[in-house]
């Protein structure tokens, strides 16, 4: 387990946090406020941080990544001038669990989210640490985690998913202020407003969460205007037969061809239509549509069904880079660039139909990469760090950037000397992950594995099926190796034991015995609820928002 480390004074090595504890009781310093203060630096001015997350963001959506279907200028900046990671992964990929890792530092069967449980506020996370250590902290946009943001000295977030047009927005108080536009243009004027009124005696840290590209993707006019014409070529594992992985794909339903609803697809209702009916009409997963006066089913249909998601996804996405280039141009028309590290990210992968799939869920290279993206002072422009990076080590990094012990509770590790450009002899050589939402919204079943430099394994536990690969000779995953008479080569043999027993000792380190059980006393279910808002505000102006959250 990673030590905290001390920047007090003098204090030239790491430090466990128990030893930490004894000097705050020696010492006097009764509270973890007054050691931070204590503990933080003076000099250098400790660096602001906004750290910008949006919602199912595929690194193959971002033209730094090296994106064929769209440009993002913007994210582009963030790479331009600082670090891309090559290799960053998630532990869960899914929504909610992946929201609850990013504030722990902690897997999900530790920070008690492995599918939809509401997060326990009394829990520690790292927004609690940097506001003890004199950071303003904000929480702005979508939360998702069915309890009230804390550790954050002004927040406005959605309830659960949001809307994407005329969102409402729940501030401290049990209220909620209806704003009238489209969720990302109001999340990022949030983000802007919240910057202008910040209290400029202190650093801030500033978490500025999309809705965008969620599904159902609706996106903005200017954006949809800019996609609605444009057609994609399909990957070239669109129409995978999934032959040799019998035990996963097939049952799955988050298939393009055949599970994108009306809804998804924006097909106009019957004329009257409302209520129940309304819903379940949009509900259908269509198997002939009609469009420009053709009927279209089989393969035209599937194809028309990846172009219309391509649109409305793609178009999301630009709100969402649109949103970081105004971020960006306040930051360095207010003279903040220079002491400010921006970090972009994404809670999960996804799937732009590789495998013919959308979502993410599946540990497949799309759903299971995010993007990774800082800039900022100590950072080395146009820097690639290909060390295997996880989203548990977002919170150890946010800590370490600020100065600040990391507990030893906290799983992951600080990207810090990966930002500096330092190379670790000591770095981690794989990433362990764990799904548990089985059978879920896509009847994806429950699975763990281990990716390597060169490999991934697979374990479908409830099914007992495994799916290896050499993503060195099989980048897309076609061949699972395990497939029929394939276990009985003495090489994959070797390769398949050698990977198992590091899933073992993953597990070990991890503290995962492979069993989650919630305990009964933590909140489960949706992570749409439990907020309660007793009293609704309609608001014309963003200004007045942000000036909500002040006061109760």
């Amino acid at each position: 387990m990673q030590a905290a480390r001390s920047t007090l004074p003098g204090w030239n090595r790491t430090y466990p946090m128990k030893a930490m504890n004894t000097l705050l009781r020696a010492t006097g310093l009764l509270s973890l406020s007054a050691l931070y203060l204590a503990a933080a630096p003076m000099t250098p001015v400790r660096p602001n941080i906004l750290f910008i997350y949006s919602d199912d963001h595929a690194q193959a959506a971002i033209s730094a990544y090296g994106s064929t279907v769209n440009r993002t200028p913007n994210i582009d900046r963030l790479a331009a001038g600082g670090a891309r990671f090559t290799n960053s992964f998630v532990t869960n990929s899914i929504c909610t669990p992946g929201r609850a890792t990013l504030l722990t530092g902690q897997y999900s069967h530790l920070n008690g989210v492995p599918v939809f449980n509401c997060f326990d506020g009394s829990r520690d996370n790292v927004a609690k640490h940097l506001q003890a250590g004199g950071y303003h902290t904000g929480m702005i946009g979508k939360w998702h985690l069915g309890s009230d943001p804390t550790g954050f000295d002004r927040w406005i977030v959605l309830p659960g998913q949001g809307e994407y047009w005329n969102p409402s927005f729940l501030v401290p108080g049990g209220r909620k202020l209806a704003i009238t536009g489209h969720c990302t243009d109001i999340t990022t004027d949030l983000g802007l407003e919240w910057l202008r009124t910040r209290p400029k005696d202190r650093p801030f840290f500033l978490m500025l969460h999309q809705k965008a590209p969620h599904r159902i993707w609706e996106p903005d006019e200017r954006n949809k205007a800019l996609f609605k014409d444009q057609v994609f070529a399909e990957p070239d594992t669109f129409r995978d037969d999934y032959a040799t992985r019998p035990a996963a794909l097939p049952a799955n339903e988050q298939t393009i061809a055949r599970d994108l609803k009306r809804v998804d697809l924006k097909l106009e209702p019957p004329v009257g239509l409302a209520g129940a009916a309304l819903k379940e009409w949009l509900n259908v997963k269509p198997t002939e549509v009609t469009v420009d006066g053709r009927t279209l089913t089989g393969k035209d249909l599937v194809r028309w069904k990846y172009q219309r998601y391509m649109q409305d996804y793609l178009a999301c996405v630009q709100g969402v880079d649109d949103g970081v280039g105004q971020v960006l141009d306040y930051l360095d028309q207010n003279g903040l660039a220079e002491n400010t590290i921006v970090i972009y990210s994404a809670d999960n992968g996804w799937y732009l139909g590789e495998l013919g799939l959308y979502d993410k869920r599946f540990m497949y290279e799309p759903g299971l990469r995010a993007p990774l993206l800082a800039r900022g002072p100590g950072i080395k422009a146009g820097s690639l760090p290909a060390q295997m990076v996880a989203n548990l080590d977002l919170a150890p990094t946010f800590l370490a950037l600020a100065g600040l012990p990391i507990p030893d509770s906290m799983q992951g590790r600080s990207l810090v000397p990966l930002l500096h450009g330092e190379t670790l002899a000591d770095w981690r050589p794989s990433i362990y992950y764990r799904y548990y939402h089985d059978p879920g919204h896509h009847n994806t079943h429950a699975h763990l594995g281990v990716r390597t430099a060169t490999h991934k394994l697979i374990h479908y536990w409830k099914q007992d099926a495994y799916e290896m690969f050499d993503l060195t000779q099989d980048p897309t995953e076609q061949h699972n190796l395990l497939f029929a008479a394939g276990a009985q080569d003495p090489a994959i043999a070797a390769q398949f034991a050698e990977l198992k027993a590091e899933i073992a000792r993953l597990q070990k380190e991890f503290g995962d015995d492979g069993q989650y059980a919630a305990p009964a006393d933590w909140p489960a279910g949706s992570a749409d609820g439990p907020f309660t808002a007793s009293e609704s505000i309609g608001l014309k102006t963003v200004a007045e928002a942000v000036a909500a959250t002040a006061s109760k």
